[in-house]
């Protein structure tokens, strides 16, 4: 292959074929996946197909009738079109059963990105195939969010700067993007982005499986996730294409093996590109470390290839970064032993261990009176969680915050407003529609539900809030709620001094909860509730195990034989919440994690008595009866105490 034709922005390492064993691996990978799952089956593709199509007539109407509202004659409004376009996995071909589709919607020049939004959210709310619906205007790259038929969608919108949109409009020319302003280009640029991918592969189909592979293991080991920092789609694919350009014709088992050897031993922050980046006509700014400080502020760049190139890891944390790289090392580790026939492809997909993983965690919890209105709030919390990692991690506590790709969604119902509040407050019930965690009062004695009182005391009739759902039986409501989780990693105590440790997030806490509460998603407080709890692994609900045994982790060894006692004796038998809850107060040491010590430190158990004052929300009346319903807006303030000096104190917003 000559330097004038290959793929890249190098030459390949290796031209080399694959042998038989190979070619006999590569089988052996296609079978695994296969039992996995991970192909649709014929009917599950003709649903996608006919969803699809069904969209792209949506799509027209919207254009339609905005058409006629901006005063257009029917006529030409029939005639502007409209068009979607698929990009992602679905368009890569690496789609799975049950996968989304990203979808997106290309409208002409006098359809404004709010009147799409609101148009077509009206009508699919009106469809009875339509569930899930949840607009996210505020996104990086506005979205909306539903299940169609069973099928998840994720619906973007490009405006293009034309009168009308044709059937056999194509994205691939630059032309396309003049004018047109910067969130309709990276709408438009997500589908630009996987046709260029596949043009830049040397053999699709060899791409495809590899990817298959990597897409399993990657969410697997829960570092499948763009929004909350790790890598999404898109740049697990950008990275395995730039594998198979640097070895043409090997087949997909090596490179899957040689995905872990290169990326184990690349030098970040140089970026990953699978061509050289391009200077368009248009005024959009590309990827340049040397011009713009927040491009040299990346930490793992992959580079995207269509114009305007953007980098696709601009979401990846000093902390998210490290747990990437340990995975990546681990992978390399397997796959060695694979090559050599001493393990299988299955041992690769192993799930993490996420909730056994840390000692400590975050737990920010969101819920709502109505399940619409819950939707769009969870779909803003979700994008805006990585600015809160990043915040903490500049507060300098921390050596590690791990945030899980996923979030918990349960659906309660209440009959008195003081269940309701301590379950708005993030303190949950052990019975719901769907998964049950168990109640998880917090351990700090002192710990109290600290009503958010910045716009006052408000009356359960202030007009704007939504009523909350109900079932029609003795009027009880339902709420909504939303768990997400940051595995905590504290930086090493100073061992000569004897103050206690002090971890004050009280800043960047706050912080938070005023972006949430600014955005068009949070529609009042009397509807809406945050918190933002502090729980140790014994205190995380059973709906985090997946109905599995509650291991504790490993304790370190220590000089203190009494400690070590202890801690065998607590580590013993498989209690649950409760019995935790009932266990005399106790210092243990921290266990060694995967990810760097949290060792070197102890903390406090508060009695049982004080736990049951502090699980009660702060609005409560001294008799009992229920509170006012504004008081429901609730942030905890647990503050595990330290027993002796040299323990921690962990504020958070509202703590004294």
């Amino acid at each position: 292959m000559s330097k004038s034709k290959h793929l890249g922005v190098t030459p390949p390492i290796s031209l080399d074929f694959s042998d038989k064993h190979e070619e006999a691996l590569a089988d052996d990978l296609l079978a695994t996946l296969k039992s996995e799952g991970l192909f649709e089956s014929e009917d599950e593709r003709k649903t996608r197909e006919v969803v699809l199509g069904k969209i792209d007539k949506l799509v027209k109407e919207v254009v339609y009738q905005v058409s006629l509202k901006h005063k257009l004659p029917e006529s030409l409004a029939r005639e502007c079109g409209g068009k979607i376009f698929t990009f992602g996995s679905y368009r890569l071909g690496v789609h799975g059963a049950g996968a989304d589709i990203d979808t997106l919607c290309v409208v002409p020049s006098h359809v404004r990105r709010e009147d799409f939004f609101e148009c077509m959210t009206e009508m699919l709310k009106a469809r009875s195939e339509v569930t899930e619906l949840a607009p996210v205007p505020d996104a990086y790259v506005p979205v909306i969010k539903l299940q169609f038929s069973g099928v998840d969608i994720d619906m973007t919108v490009g405006v293009l700067q034309q009168p009308t949109i044709p059937e056999d409009l194509e994205l691939s020319d630059n032309n396309i993007l003049r004018s047109i302003d910067e969130h309709s280009v990276r709408s438009v640029n997500g589908s630009r982005v996987t046709d260029e991918i596949l043009r830049l592969v040397p053999n699709i189909p060899t791409f495809r499986l590899a990817l298959r592979c990597i897409k399993l293991w990657a969410k697997r080991r829960a570092i499948y996730s763009n929004s909350v920092g790790f890598f999404g789609g898109v740049a697990w694919a950008m990275a395995v294409a730039r594998i198979c350009q640097m070895y043409p014709n090997k087949c997909a088992s090596t490179i899957v093996a040689r995905f872990f050897v290169v990326l184990n031993k690349w030098r970040w922050t140089t970026p990953i590109m699978l061509k050289e980046i391009e200077n368009g006509a248009g005024q959009f700014r590309v990827w340049n470390p040397r011009l713009y400080p927040g491009d040299r502020g990346h930490k793992m760049p992959i580079i995207t290839p269509a114009y305007p190139s953007m980098c696709a890891t601009h979401n990846v944390s000093q902390s998210t970064k490290q747990i990437i790289e340990v995975e990546i090392k681990r992978g390399l580790g397997i796959v060695d032993k694979i090559l050599k026939g001493e393990a299988s492809w299955k041992e690769l997909f192993e799930k993490e261990e996420y909730f056994r993983e840390y000692k400590f965690y975050l737990q920010v919890n969101v819920s709502s009176l109505n399940n619409d209105d819950h939707n769009k709030l969870h779909g803003f919390v979700e994008s805006r969680l990585r600015f809160y990692v990043a915040s903490l991690e500049i507060a300098g506590q921390f050596m590690l915050i791990h945030p899980y790709i996923k979030s918990f969604d349960h659906s309660f119902k209440y009959k008195t407003e003081e269940e309701a509040q301590r379950i708005r407050a993030g303190f949950l019930p052990a019975e719901e529609s769907t998964s049950v965690p168990e109640d998880t009062a917090d351990v700090n004695p002192e710990a109290s539900a600290v009503p958010d009182t910045a716009n006052g005391d408000k009356s359960a009739s202030t007009p704007g809030h939504s009523e909350p759902q109900t079932d029609g039986d003795n009027g009880k409501g339902n709420i909504y709620t939303s768990a997400y989780y940051l595995g905590l990693v504290l930086v090493k105590k100073d061992r000569s001094s004897a103050d206690q440790r002090r971890v004050d997030l009280s800043l960047p806490t706050q912080d938070f909860i005023r972006r949430i509460k600014e955005s068009d998603s949070w529609k009042s407080d009397e509807d809406m509730a945050v918190s933002i709890r502090f729980l140790r692994q014994e205190q995380l609900p059973n709906d985090v195990f997946g109905g599995k045994a509650r291991e504790r982790l490993r304790v370190s060894s220590s000089p203190d034989k009494n400690t070590e006692k202890k801690a065998k004796k607590k580590r013993s038998g498989n209690r649950d919440n409760a019995e935790a809850a009932e266990l005399p107060a106790k210092k243990i040491k921290l266990a060694d994690a995967a990810v760097p010590s949290t060792s070197g430190f102890t903390m406090g158990v508060g009695n049982n008595q004080a736990l049951d004052e502090a699980s009660k929300p702060a609005s409560s009346s001294e008799n009992g009866g229920p509170s006012k319903p504004a008081s429901v807006m609730n942030i905890p303030a647990p503050v595990p105490l330290a027993a002796k000096p040299g323990g921690i104190k962990l504020k958070l917003l509202g703590s004294r």
